[in-house]
């Protein structure tokens, strides 16, 4: 088993199918989108999606806690929604599904008849005090949180426990978001989706946590905790399936691939496959130290290197300078980031728009 330098993980992580040519088609029912603002917006908040382990401050064993989403959907008569599932960003350290961004994007979309689903995850703030531990007492405590394996490559170069619990995290987020795209489509028919026009974007911790999502295969983060030690398993909706068709991605980087691939040891790049969702990527080139532009131009190079639609848009402030991380006002030729992926998931799904 290879290992990952933690150093230069955490020098990111602390700040935080089809032809090149030829758009994804359906056999289903095309969504019918639209160009302007034009449904009422309805939100449901607050939907528990799933369970997961956790700790607060003074708990010695884990707790289940209640995984939630909110829900953005069009006032229309459509039973061919596509969706758009977020996930925020924060370092894995913390970050709110309503971040005001957020919320002004999931109107954007779901005004023009997207279902818009934000998610929370478990990060840090769920993992309880560590200080004074040492790795057997660790194992221990975060039994049915993280794997084994896991949490035994996060002492590979850790400076401090901020850092080990950070590097936990990264794992909970994965495991709730997939769990968070299994409610989504066990939940289809109540928001009428289509589950074959299902994209999921996120924004730095969230953009890393979208490429591994939509790259992984459908056990991995899932199969590497038995529901024995995790009896909050059941509720993740374990038999669903999905397929990612897009990936949004802001300012983020495949650096979780990267730790999967060390923890398991598994040959560089292997998940990655010329079936893998087509994807947007926004990052500006101010974004050194924090998720640096070339993680962009990585990403874009294993997606050139097969075939695999893509499409980097370098972001620049509204007044022109480079934009740095966390760049939502984000700009290429006066287009916004919402118009920018609309632009990009319209074309490439095949979307009927009006």
């Amino acid at each position: 088993m290879h290992k990952i330098p933690y150093l230069i993980i955490f020098s990111v992580l602390v700040f935080i199918g089809c032809s090149e040519d030829e758009p994804i088609g359906s056999d289903n029912e095309l969504p019918v989108v639209q160009t302007e603002s034009t449904f009422t917006v309805s939100i449901d908040e607050d939907i528990t999606f799933a369970d997961g382990l956790g700790h607060d401050n003074s708990s010695t064993t884990p707790f289940a806690i209640p995984l939630k989403l909110d829900v953005y959907f069009p006032e229309n008569a459509s039973d061919s929604r596509p969706l758009f599932m977020f996930i925020h960003g924060g370092g894995f350290t913390g970050g709110i599904k309503h971040k005001p961004e957020i919320v002004e994007m999931a109107n954007y979309y779901a005004s023009r008849g997207w279902v818009f689903i934000s998610i929370d995850y478990r990060t840090t703030e769920e993992l309880g005090v560590i200080q004074g531990m040492d790795p057997e007492e660790l194992l221990t405590y975060y039994k049915g949180i993280a794997p084994q394996e896991w949490i035994r490559n996060t002492f590979q170069g850790a400076q401090n426990v901020s850092q080990v619990q950070q590097a936990i995290a990264m794992y909970l987020a994965q495991r709730d978001a997939k769990a968070a795209l299994c409610w989504i489509v066990a939940n289809s028919n109540t928001y009428k989706i289509n589950t074959d026009f299902i994209t999921v974007g996120g924004a730095s911790a969230g953009a890393i946590t979208t490429i591994a999502l939509g790259i992984s295969n459908q056990e991995d983060f899932r199969d590497e905790i038995s529901i024995t030690d995790d009896p909050t398993l059941p509720t993740t909706n374990l038999n669903e399936t999905y397929n990612v068709r897009s990936m949004v991605y802001f300012w983020g980087s495949n650096i979780k691939l990267d730790v999967f691939e060390a923890v398991y040891g598994l040959e560089q790049y292997d998940r990655y496959d010329p079936n893998d969702p087509e994807l947007f990527l926004a990052h500006g080139t101010a974004d050194d130290p924090v998720t640096p532009y070339e993680e962009a131009l990585e990403l874009q190079s294993i997606y050139d290197s097969l075939g695999i639609h893509n499409n980097l848009a370098t972001i620049f402030q509204p007044n022109g300078q480079p934009a740095g991380h966390g760049a939502w006002n984000g700009v290429v030729e006066g287009k916004g980031l919402s118009e920018l992926t609309f632009d990009f998931l319209v074309e490439r799904q095949n979307l009927i728009v009006e």
